[in-house]
């Protein structure tokens, strides 16, 4: 005949798996490397050739003055 299993040990095991599992899953988290979006073969562009986010700024920034002037322009000669 077989010993019985403690009536205790059954919850005992799974309150440990369920206090392990996001631990393991933690460190995990951890000891892996983030995916950079540059790391993409052939999608990067280099540096020097894209303009910088001051300059797209800048120009948005120019055009969106441009279109104020028209709109100004337009309600002026209206």
């Amino acid at each position: 005949r077989e010993a019985p299993i403690p009536k205790m040990l059954a919850p005992c095991l799974l309150r440990r798996v369920v206090l392990t599992f996001p631990l393991v899953f933690m460190v995990a988290l951890l000891l892996t490397e983030p995916v950079r979006s540059d790391q993409e073969a052939g999608t990067a562009i280099p540096a020097e050739s894209r303009p910088c986010v001051d300059c797209h700024a800048f120009e948005f920034m120019q055009r969106a003055l441009q279109d104020l002037k028209k709109t100004a322009y337009n309600l002026d000669t209206r």
